[in-house]
Order: C-alpha cells, then sequence, then structure tokens
C-alpha cells in the first residue's frame, strides 16, 4: 500500500482560514476543493432552488391538481435505504401537503426485480390509485410507464439514476440526469429529489391560494430523513447534498427527528444527540437496507413513517434482527467467496484480472456486499452471483463491485456487444454494476469480463494507494479537535480526514478474536489505537493512516485511533 498526500492549494485554505475557519479544517477543506467560505454556509436558505430541476413545474402541477380533486395516490419505490427514505418523505410530505389517499408498494428483490415493470403497474391500478408516483426509480421504466398509462394512472417519475437510450413518456419526469436538465447537483440522492418536489408543490400550492406563508406546512422536519437517504446511498456530497446532510443532522441533534429513527438510533447503541454522518452509513442505513436485502422493505418504509413510538421501536427491533441475520449470512458467504476466489488463483498466488464467484447456495441479497469485500481484498474487479428467478427463467443475478480506472457498467456494455444476448439485464455505474445471465453462461460472461480487464487494467492501475491528509500535527492531538472532525459531513467524494504518521508500537494484542487493540506514541505521547479486522502483529516502528476519534467507554471520553492502513515498501 502506497500513501498519497493529499494536495493542498495554499490560497484556498489561507482564505478559508482568515474567513475563521479553523486552521486544521481550513486545510482539510481546501484538500477537497472548496476554496471559499460561502461554500462551507449550510443555511436552508443556500439551497439550490426546486425551479432548477426539469419537469418541477409538470410535477408540481401534477400533484396539486390530485390533492385539489382528492385523488388516491401510489408510490412505487425502491428497496434500498434512499428509495425507503424517499418513500417516506413522500408519505410524510403529502399528507402535509394535504393528500386525502396516499399508499405505497414496494417491489420485491427476488420476484419483481427493479424499478417499475409492467405487473408493478397493474398492482397500482388495482388499489384504486389515480397517480402513480416513482421514487429511488422510474427513469429506465419505459414498459412500466406506458403500461400505467394505458390503464388511465397519470405517472409522475422521480428518480436520479442515469437514464437509458429512450426516456418514459411520464406525465411528469424529474430527474437531474435527464437530457435538458440544468440542476447543478447532478449527485442528488433519491430521497433529495423528492424533497424538492414536495418544496415546489408548496409554492405551487401557495400561488394557488392553498397555503399563506404564515399558514403553509413546514417541512424542514424531513430534512433528517432526507440526511440518512443521502448518506446511505453513497452519493457524492457536493455542496448541495452537505447542506442537505447539515441540516438534517442539527435537526437529529435537537431532537427533532421521526420516531423511527430514533429507535433505530436506540437499537444500534448510538446516541441521536451526538449524531454524525457516519451514524447514517454504518447504523441506521444498514438496517433499514437489511429489509430489503432478506425480508421485505414494508417494515423500514413502515418504521420511517409511523409516529407511534412503541411501533417505531418495535420495528426497529425487527429490523435490528434482521440485520444480524444478514450478517451473519454475509459472513458465511464471504468465507465461501474467498475460498472460491483462492482456487483461481495461479502458481505465484496472483488474482486473475478480475474476478467472477458463484455458489448454488449465496442470496442474492447480500451478493453485493460480498463482492465489495472481495474487491478490497484482492483489488480486482469482482462480481458475485446468486441463483434467482427471472419472468418464469431460472436466472443467476449477480453484482459487481469494481476498482478506480474499470468502469463496470462500461465493461458490462462491451460483454454484450461482444456477445449478444448473452446478458438478460444489466445497468449500474462505473464503480457497481448489476447483470443477469443464465447459468450456463456464467462461463463465458467470466471469460469476456477476464479479457477485458486484462486490457483495460496496467501494473499502475493495480497499483494500490491510498490518500490521506498527511500527519497531523501535535498542536492537534486534542479531544476538541477530534470533536470538530467529527461533527462535520464527510463521506462519498468529500472523504473523512485520515492521516498518517510514523508511530511507535509500544504494545499490541488481539481483542474479540479479529481485532487488534494497539497502545502506540504520537508525539511523545501514548495513545491507544484499535484496527478492526486484522490480527497480524505489527513492526516496532509503523508508517499507519489513522482516523482521531473521540472514544466512548463506560461513560468515559479519550482520544484513540482508529487504524486503516499500513504503508509497505
Amino acid at each position: 500500500m502506497k500513501f498519497i498526500t493529499r494536495d493542498v492549494p495554499p490560497r484556498a485554505a489561507w482564505a478559508l482560514e482568515q474567513a475563521g475557519v479553523h486552521p486544521l479544517l481550513a486545510r482539510l477543506y481546501a484538500g477537497r476543493g472548496v476554496s471559499e467560505a460561502k461554500d462551507l454556509d449550510t443555511g436552508l436558505s443556500q439551497l439550490l432552488p426546486p425551479a432548477g430541476l426539469k419537469g418541477m413545474t409538470d410535477a408540481a402541477r401534477l400533484l396539486a391538481d390530485a390533492i385539489h380533486t382528492q385523488q388516491r395516490m401510489c408510490i412505487v419505490a425502491d428497496y434500498d435505504c434512499d428509495g425507503a427514505t424517499a418513500c417516506a418523505v413522500g408519505l410524510r410530505g403529502l399528507t402535509l401537503l394535504g393528500a386525502q389517499h396516499v399508499d405505497f408498494i414496494v417491489p420485491d428483490r427476488v420476484v419483481d426485480g427493479y424499478g417499475l415493470t409492467p405487473s408493478i403497474s397493474q398492482r397500482v391500478h388495482a388499489t384504486g390509485a389515480q397517480l402513480l408516483i416513482t421514487v429511488d426509480n422510474g427513469i429506465a421504466s419505459v414498459d412500466g410507464v406506458a403500461e400505467a398509462q394505458r390503464l388511465g394512472l397519470q405517472v409522475l417519475v422521480t428518480d436520479h439514476h442515469l437514464p437509458g437510450p429512450d426516456i418514459p413518456a411520464a406525465d411528469a419526469l424529474v430527474n437531474p440526469n435527464q437530457p435538458g436538465c440544468n440542476f447543478e447537483s447532478k449527485c442528488i440522492a433519491g430521497v433529495g429529489v423528492m424533497f424538492y418536489v414536495l418544496l415546489a408543490l408548496r409554492a405551487e400550492l401557495r400561488q394557488r391560494g392553498v397555503f399563506s406563508k404564515d399558514t403553509e406546512p413546514r417541512l424542514d422536519g424531513l430534512l433528517p430523513l432526507v440526511a440518512l437517504g443521502t448518506v446511505a446511498d453513497v452519493v457524492k456530497l457536493d455542496a448541495n447534498n452537505r447542506r442537505l446532510v447539515a441540516q438534517g443532522l442539527q435537526r437529529m441533534r435537537r431532537g427533532q427527528l421521526p420516531p423511527g429513527m430514533s429507535a433505530l438510533f436506540q437499537v444500534a447503541g448510538r446516541d441521536a444527540s451526538q449524531a454524525i454522518s457516519q451514524d447514517m452509513g454504518f447504523a441506521l442505513g444498514p438496517r433499514i437496507n437489511a429489509a430489503g436485502r432478506l425480508s421485505d422493505m414494508r417494515l423500514g418504509i413502515e418504521c420511517l413513517r409511523t409516529d407511534d413510538t412503541a411501533l417505531a421501536l418495535q420495528l426497529a427491533q425487527e429490523l435490528d434482527a434482521i440485520n444480524r441475520e444478514r450478517r451473519t449470512l454475509e459472513t458465511g458467504m464471504r468465507e465461501q467467496a474467498l475460498q472460491i476466489a483462492e482456487s483461481l488463483m495461479d502458481s505465484e498466488d496472483e488474482p486473475p484480472p478480475a474476478l467472477c464467484v458463484y455458489d448454488e447456495e449465496f442470496h442474492e441479497g447480500v451478493v453485493g456486499i460480498v463482492a465489495g469485500r472481495l474487491k478490497d481484498l484482492h483489488y480486482r474487479p469482482c462480481f458475485v452471483f446468486a441463483a434467482s428467478e427471472s419472468e418464469g427463467l431460472a436466472v443467476l443475478k449477480g453484482s459487481g463491485r469494481s476498482i478506480p480506472g474499470f468502469h463496470l457498467r462500461d465493461a458490462l456494455d462491451v460483454v454484450v456487444k461482444l456477445h449478444p444476448g448473452l446478458l438478460l439485464r444489466f445497468g449500474g455505474h462505473a464503480m457497481a454494476a448489476g447483470c443477469t445471465l443464465l447459468e450456463d453462461d456464467l462461463a463465458t460472461f467470466e471469460a469476456a469480463l477476464q479479457h477485458i480487464a486484462a486490457q483495460w487494467l496496467d501494473a499502475a492501475t493495480l497499483a494500490q494507494s491510498l490518500e490521506t491528509d498527511g500527519p497531523l500535527p501535535a498542536s492537534h492531538l486534542r479531544p476538541d479537535v477530534a470533536i470538530e472532525l467529527q461533527n462535520q459531513v464527510w463521506g462519498q467524494g468529500f472523504a473523512a480526514p485520515l492521516f498518517h504518521d510514523t508511530l511507535e508500537v509500544i504494545s499490541q494484542r488481539i481483542v474479540g478474536e479479529k481485532h487488534l487493540s494497539l497502545k502506540l506514541k504520537m508525539h511523545g505521547q501514548a495513545i491507544d489505537g484499535i484496527w478492526f479486522g486484522r490480527t497480524e502483529a505489527l513492526p516496532a516502528y509503523a508508517e499507519l493512516a489513522y482516523r482521531l476519534v473521540l472514544d466512548s467507554w463506560q461513560g468515559q471520553r479519550k482520544l484513540k485511533l482508529h487504524i486503516e492502513n499500513m504503508r509497505t515498501a
């Protein structure tokens, strides 16, 4: 592993520090592309205006008309945390704004597949709904939208995914990535898009005289849900997304969050009054996602939509139990996948240029997680497959994770060109993608993917490196600095601070059978460290990449280093 210190433009760091930003934060922000203090203003007034989203006027009018005529609405959600929070935001927000009849449907991951399919449109029609609203899906659902309209439904598509060659002919379509949309934040999550639709709807209702500025419902109570979905979906935290997350975190810390989120904090052993962005990604998000992976995402949505505290706690406990089951299942699958991957090594213990792993016992709900674990271990593009069913066919569904320099969705496109008809379905992005194929075609797919990887990947691309913020000055090795760092909004595209130093290892021992507990010397003082998931001993002096945290244990709080990696020659 090679450490690369992040470049920090000195003028930008100086300008931020002169504007009153903490000196260490000024350096960290400048290294992440922030050049002006106004980019750090997280006030609601700084949010990009909804009018910048193409189709927003049509969407607001469609919804306002539906509310005026008391139409029945049905939200079609996705089965991940972004989809669940977007659905909860839609249910809560539309009700606040006067909708009388709002229901929801979540496709089953195994039975229905992804998105608004014709069969899902038929199910929505059977509920008696007159207006179908998609959240976090729909941009690729050309046939599903057409079927809904054939049945007499009006359709509003809200999504954030990249479109395919054809755009569905919905009555209104809001997606920052649709052709012709100039909205600046292309990476807003599905839940953020739905929140923006509600802002535009409220403005439309105000213009129609339904509300005044003094009587209109407040929508800022939805921001904790927006923050949760945004962080959990691992979208890039550009300035607008950071504002949405920061506003959500502020309300969580003040106790202004839905009962379901409060209950999720409780079962995860986290303190909502001390909420940080990592809680969304590593505590609440996985518990919501587990429902979509192994059970029914209705559980997650009901938890987030209810105002009954007792029911919220009951549902949160169910989600926590499902997440424990998910972890157990994932552990077993990961061990089996590692064994399969080991069998693919060549005589020099080198993995092939791309990994494809399948076992008939794998569960399709966690193949993406396992693919990510394999990718991290072997630093190769990796697909993990599980047996499934699609439209009556016995198939394999695969989820892939990639490394920088290998665009996974583009690679699948090349596979299709090399072998037309091989993939029944595929889609995704640069770093994550999925596909469906027949079991008999797995070997052909594996050979094709490895052929492409051998062409696209060179030694430089496969050389692992880790970007850090350099050494942490002794003057910043303080609890107040750790608190300041933890309270900022970090995430995808705006990485949490990671420092590196050569440290003396005073003592080390294994705890919990799989973690390395350390006593280290840094700037002349002793400090505890922990390296989760590592059991190999460290040398007497080691160049380590670490995060500075304020650890809480048995009522006491003290500085600690969370070790992430070690530099090797």
